[in-house]
């Protein structure tokens, strides 16, 4: 298999902080918001250069969508950030009717996405938010798997003329693709070649698909690994090439298995290519107070659940 290596753990949160204030060099037509969570959101560095292009709103998501959204009115390129639970679950009416619906050109950025918010617990973690997002006409849905994707992502959104939900994580987590790379929007990465199963994992499980993949390749068994970074548009190309090939799916995220990465495949097939599929996701319910790790393993969402997944898949083959 194609060899990634861990560059050192890094939070996905500071590829967004890093990117946004390049972004602020970069273009004045940028601007930021924030929930009162500066530090969390890692938009320090954007709102100590940019002082007049950084609005504090203190806890009042709801006005803060709204603001993005007249921001757009003159010009600008607002990007919010607060929690993925708040920027989604708390102000959906507002995204809905103020951003998606007229089409404005809001970033919506979240963090502390998923199970690996961790010891805060389920009243903050999320996972329902790319359904509740992908279900949204006009929006795109991202979801980068490391720092350095992450950091492309943020900067490719800002050119990028609509509105956008753009997700990442607290935990620091292996940095292992390549710093630069060009993020395109819509367009999945192929990170391994195998022909007997493919398997499709997002965000923070990208990496546990790789490291699953290893373990399965001691097992003769070879695995096509794709990184869908982009929830909506999904890639549907990429997907049935793949599928085509190998004859079964494995879909792997940090999600409710009700409408996240792998219920829109599972559409995708079921309408283009009937084929096996497992997917591995949390299966209705919420989450609970723990360390990252342990609950990625206590909800089915670790390394040996996509083997297991995978081992089972092919025997339906």
């Amino acid at each position: 298999m194609t060899e990634y290596s861990n560059q050192g753990s890094k939070d996905t949160r500071s590829g967004f902080g890093e990117a946004l204030a390049e972004l602020g060099r970069q273009n004045p037509n940028v601007v930021a918001l924030c929930a009162d969570l500066t530090g969390s959101l890692k938009m320090d560095a954007f709102a100590a250069a940019f002082p007049d292009r950084f609005f504090q709103v203190g806890i009042a998501e709801a006005n803060m969508m709204g603001i993005a959204s007249g921001l757009t009115i003159g010009g600008k390129i607002p990007f919010t950030g607060t929690f993925a639970n708040f920027s989604t679950g708390r102000v959906y009416d507002q995204i809905r009717q103020a951003i998606a619906y007229s089409k404005k050109n809001v970033k919506i950025c979240a963090s502390h996405a998923g199970i690996t918010l961790g010891e805060d617990g389920a009243t903050h973690q999320i996972m329902e938010d790319l359904g509740l997002m992908k279900m949204l006409p006009n929006l795109v849905v991202i979801n980068p798997c490391d720092f350095n994707q992450t950091k492309a992502a943020t900067l490719a959104i800002a050119s990028y003329e609509g509105p956008v939900y753009l997700r990442f994580g607290r935990p620091k987590w292996p940095n292992f693709t390549a710093a630069g790379q060009p993020f395109v929007i819509g367009k999945a990465l192929l990170l391994n070649k195998g022909a007997d199963v493919s398997i499709f994992a997002t965000g923070h499980l990208v990496w546990y698909a790789l490291q699953a993949c290893r373990i399965l390749e001691e097992k003769g068994i070879h695995a096509e690994i794709i990184n869908i970074h982009t929830i909506k548009p999904l890639d549907e190309e990429a997907i049935l090439a793949s599928v085509r090939k190998t004859g079964c799916v494995v879909s792997a995220e940090e999600h409710l298995r009700n409408g996240g990465l792998g219920d829109s495949i599972a559409q995708l097939l079921a309408r283009e290519l009937p084929s096996p599929m497992e997917m591995v996701a949390v299966n209705d319910q919420f989450g609970q107070s723990g360390k990252p790790e342990e609950l990625l393993k206590k909800y089915g969402l670790d390394v040996p659940d996509i083997v297991e997944a995978v081992l089972k898949v092919i025997s339906r083959k």
